[in-house]
């Protein structure tokens, strides 16, 4: 996970670096605009100008800010989102590691005890040859469902209730709070 951390911190500043330059030499198109304005006005109403040139770069200035920050803020969205993909291919890669059936007794465990009467557990097909000797020794029926995906779905007897717990409903659930911790660890 370092390695991934640092090419993503890599790639970060390298798309912070281009879009604050930009932002900021747009500010400066601005700023300068702004003054070249101010000083064509000032040789008829030297007075009256000044006061207009110093409005007019309290404008510029601010929509400059405006401009880098609107940068500022794109790029983090950007960023937020690829470190979201990240997660995802992460999340995805996850079958083919050797420690994913503990990780699927470890959701079908949180989601038994969640369900009153528990009567069967409803896996992806390709899941479930990992968890049918777990599923036969609480007395469970292994049942398959495509849609069932990184996880399980737990059913009350009869149907009435189930519990699901995948890996990607949990990203979805905590990806605030993920992603806050992301934006802090990347920018500080």
């Amino acid at each position: 996970m370092s390695k991934l951390e640092d090419i993503l911190k890599q790639e970060v500043s390298s798309e912070i670096a281009s879009i604050t330059a930009e932002a900021e030499a747009k500010a400066r198109a601005i700023v300068e605009e702004a003054q070249g304005r101010a000083e064509a006005l000032k040789a008829s109403r030297l007075k009256a100008l000044e006061v207009e040139r110093q409005a007019a770069l309290r404008r510029a200035e601010s929509a400059a800010e405006l401009v880098v920050n609107q940068a500022r803020i794109r790029s983090r969205g950007q960023i937020v989102d690829q470190v979201k993909a990240g997660v995802r291919q992460a999340l995805a890669a996850l079958p083919s590691q050797p420690d994913y059936p503990a990780i699927l007794a470890k959701l079908a465990e949180e989601a038994l005890r969640g369900v009153d009467k528990p009567e069967a557990l409803v896996v992806n097909p390709a899941d479930a040859p990992h968890l049918e000797s777990w599923a036969k020794d609480k007395g469970l029926e292994l049942r398959t469902d495509p849609s069932v995906r990184l996880g399980v779905r737990l059913t009350s007897a009869g149907e009435k209730f189930y519990v699901e717990n995948t890996l990607a409903e949990r990203l979805e659930r905590s990806w605030e709070a993920l992603s806050a911790k992301a934006v802090k660890a990347i920018w500080g």
